[in-house]
């Protein structure tokens, strides 16, 4: 193998992180990273957080340095794109640039945006927040006194609009749910950043699908029509319902897809040639029975990358990791640990109106999942819990006046 060329498809964060663990694992073959961006693999969730306020540049988004990539050996080929990949005879294809051979091809092609299909999504001022290009020229667009329109109340959607607060725009947020995050967290967690979003001064409509996008004479988008017939006027707007995986190569290829690319615990295929790591997959998850899922974070595309190079380098399987999430919005860190599969009960440790809370997901008295907002010992101790499935005391779990160590044990 480590004579071998390994191809990695996709320079993001998996793309990235996969290419510098092969090389500290000790693979002396090649190494092509191939990517559509022209720039080397950076952070994304920064982008609607720390870097849409102009905390933080570039430069500090870069997962190596520039230099890195020549001193490791590991050859980039930027602002590339794959047009198909020939299991065959085992090369990738790239748009009018020939192709490129591999033993082994990694896919991280990542998600993209999901479109919205409705009258006018194509006016200027809208965006979509995905990639390094998309934060710079929303960043440009959000200025003091201007109304942001947040077209989906998820993760993507909440911490633009809070960023978008802190640079003194006004925003309203449209979401066709009864309810922000109505598909990643919990009511009380909902009902929680709700309260918290329109204390400083976001409009969020709930229960309410687009119809359309309206434009002015010069076809910027001035207004978003609402499916009860109410007009919501905007100077910008952002669409952020989710994201779908970049799989249509994989498909192409013939391989097993479902939601996702289909991989195994070692982020292995249904072609034994070839891997996929990141928010492209469909991935079983050891700790809740094997059950299939989609997870799209950074600590899921570092799990993988782990799987990929410990199977490729014939070491031995890591260890199956609890999933987590994290989101920044104004002076609150939300960290989730796990996935409330199954749970029959929730419980909420903390006040909520002190802004330092964790909520529970409880089945059969073991945590699946925990919610913890400004909490961090509730975080950890909850990941322990749920990697070691012990049974809790409710009781216990329920009073903040007990550490969660105390808990743990």
């Amino acid at each position: 193998m480590h004579s071998q060329t390994i191809v990695i498809l996709g320079a993001g964060h998996a793309g990235g992180a996969v290419a510098a663990l092969l090389r500290q694992q000790g693979f002396e073959g090649s190494i092509i990273l191939i990517g559509e961006e022209a720039a080397v693999p950076y952070q994304r969730p920064p982008l609607s957080k720390a870097y849409l306020k102009g905390e933080v540049d570039a430069e500090s988004l870069k997962l190596k340095s520039d230099a890195y990539y020549h001193e490791a050996g590991i050859t980039l080929r930027l602002g590339a794109a794959a047009k198909a990949v020939d299991r065959a005879a085992k090369v990738v294809l790239l748009e009018g640039a020939g192709e490129v051979a591999y033993d082994a091809l990694i896919l991280a092609t990542g998600s993209r945006a999901r479109k919205l299909p409705v009258p006018g999504a194509d006016l200027r001022n809208i965006h979509e927040l995905r990639n390094l290009a998309d934060a710079e020229a929303l960043k440009a667009a959000i200025e003091p006194g201007r109304r942001l329109l947040v077209i989906g109340g998820g993760y993507v959607g909440l911490e633009t609009a809070a960023s978008a607060r802190a640079l003194g725009a006004e925003v309203v947020i449209v979401e066709r749910e009864a309810r922000c995050l109505a598909r990643v967290a919990c009511e009380p967690l909902s009902n929680f950043f709700q309260d918290y979003h329109r204390a400083r001064g976001v409009e969020i409509v709930t229960g309410a699908g687009l119809e359309a996008l309206r434009g002015d004479a010069h076809g910027f988008v001035e207004a978003a029509e609402l499916d009860d017939g109410r007009l919501l006027p905007c100077d910008v707007a952002l669409i952020g319902v989710g994201g779908q995986p970049c799989d249509e190569l994989a498909r192409a290829a013939g391989l097993a897809c479902d939601g996702g690319v289909v991989v195994d615990l070692e982020a292995r295929t249904s072609d034994p040639a070839i891997f996929a790591i990141g928010d492209v997959t469909r991935r079983p998850m050891p700790l809740y029975g094997g059950r299939m899922f989609r997870l799209e974070s950074v600590p899921n595309a570092l799990e993988q990358a782990k799987q990929a190079t410990a199977a490729l380098l014939g070491l031995p399987a890591p260890p199956p990791e609890v999933p987590w999430f994290w989101s920044d919005q104004y002076d609150l860190k939300l960290q989730i640990a796990g996935v409330p599969f199954g749970a029959d009960e929730i419980l909420v440790r903390g006040d909520p109106g002190l802004a330092k809370f964790a909520v529970f997901h409880l089945k059969d008295r073991r945590v699946q999942a925990v919610e913890a907002v400004n909490a961090p010992p509730e975080f950890m101790a909850g990941r322990q819990l749920i990697a070691s499935g012990r049974t809790i005391d409710k009781v216990k779990l329920a009073d903040p006046a007990v550490s969660m160590k105390a808990v743990a044990d």
